[in-house]
């Protein structure tokens, strides 16, 4: 098949893709709802503490995929086989398969470690950024400005896969931000008060800036860099072919004519997209399952995210800048383990949707978290002041700008 023809094949990933939104959706506003209460309502105010444990957290996606794929069909063993097979296909720098007589392994580590150490830092400045934000600003703010990371998401997916702008997708994702702009300068200020006043007792000398508008800017400066790296995943380092879409590797889904891709590279493009069935052990599993390969890719990130990124808590702590504290209740200890939970399952669902959708479609469908993240507080009572009519109409806009963008991608 080729990258021209399998284009019109694209879709929504069928049911596992659809529950996996479904889920992740719910992990995030179950992990931005327990992050501010475990910092405003119990008071353990450590946001880089807590980002720490959270993607830390990451670690577990990998061994758990694996042991449930062993339990239900396959040998570890073939399934650790494919992986590295399809992580040698992508780090490689020729479109030349990977044959089995060259074994499995001479995976070019330096490359890999690269690639991680990327991947961490493009998770881990728009995730502290976030969690930097939470305690300064209302959280419905903080929600609906991180999500904007779907209009910077089209913008750099434009400029950097040499596509055209299609204006009906270009309007979906406008009409999306526009939502999210209206629920937050519509939304009331007394929630945001409350957030200040709890916020300047730890902040006091720190910042001479209003501390929701600290966190606001916080919160928009994490979205540019989260749809700066939606983009540079899915353009470099997704798998250009997935069990459950074929033929995805450069997005035209959101192209609005063939030359939207420069001829070089769909053909080097569409080398790589069909692999030859003789490269591949005859016991490994490939490709492989569906969501294996970026939850392997997650559990790096977690790892390395453990070994590397304690460091700044002594230094932050010796300088006075952030004194550290463990919890000290089992309360905490308890809601700071879901919020690493809920952390975990939603940043996992979203590598995988980012190879399966692209970043335009997976950024704009997480814009419903605000809708979510409404009906949540309205189910709770936590902060019914701040849902009015133009939080329900910025909430409109959104769900139809996502109902608009899927409808376009699946017809």
């Amino acid at each position: 098949m080729t990258h021209r023809h399998a284009a019109a094949g694209v879709t929504l990933g069928g049911k596992a893709a659809v529950s996996l939104f479904i889920v992740s959706l719910l992990a995030f506003v179950a992990e931005s709802q327990l992050t501010e209460y475990v910092q405003n309502g119990l008071g353990f105010r450590q946001p880089y503490f807590i980002f720490y444990v959270v993607h830390s957290s990451f670690s577990i996606m990998l061994p758990i995929h694996m042991l449930y794929l062993a339990i239900s069909s396959n040998s570890i063993g073939s399934l650790w086989a494919g992986l590295i097979l399809a992580l040698k296909r992508q780090l490689s720098s020729s479109s030349i398969p990977v044959h089995l007589e060259r074994g499995l392994s001479d995976l070019p580590t330096r490359r890999f470690v690269a690639m991680i150490l990327l991947l961490t830092a493009g998770m881990t400045i728009p995730g502290l950024l976030w969690f930097l934000a939470v305690p300064l600003a209302p959280i419905t703010d903080v929600t609906a400005l991180w999500n904007t990371n779907a209009f910077f998401a089209y913008l750099f997916s434009v400029k950097l896969m040499h596509l055209t702008w299609e204006p009906r997708r270009l309007a979906a994702v406008l009409f999306a931000t526009l939502g999210a702009t209206i629920v937050v300068y519509g939304s009331g200020a007394s929630d945001g008060e409350d957030t200040s006043a709890n916020s300047k007792a730890s902040l006091q000398g720190l910042f001479s800036l209003s501390p929701a508008f600290l966190g606001d800017m916080l919160t928009l400066v994490a979205s540019v860099v989260y749809g700066l790296y939606q983009v540079l995943y899915k353009l470099h380092i997704a798998l250009p072919s997935d069990p459950e879409v074929q033929a995805d590797a450069a997005y035209r889904c959101l192209a609005t004519s063939s030359e939207a891709i420069p001829d070089d590279l769909e053909e080097s493009m569409g080398e790589i997209a069909e692999p030859d069935p003789t490269a591949s052990p005859s016991d490994a599993v490939y490709p492989p399952p569906f969501g294996l390969y970026p939850n392997f890719l997650t559990s790096a990130i977690g790892l390395c995210t453990f070994l590397v990124l304690w460091i700044p808590i002594p230094i932050l702590h010796f300088y006075d800048i952030t004194p550290f504290y463990f919890p000290t209740t089992s309360q905490q200890v308890f809601v700071i383990a879901g919020i690493a939970l809920g952390g975990a399952i939603f940043n996992a669902g979203f590598m995988i949707l980012m190879g399966v959708w692209g970043p335009i479609v997976t950024s704009v469908g997480s814009l419903l978290t605000i809708v979510l993240m409404f009906a949540s507080d309205a189910l709770f009572g936590r902060s019914m002041g701040s849902i009015t009519i133009w939080s329900m109409l910025g909430s409109g806009c959104i769900v139809l700008a996502f109902t608009a963008l899927a409808y376009e991608i699946i017809r």
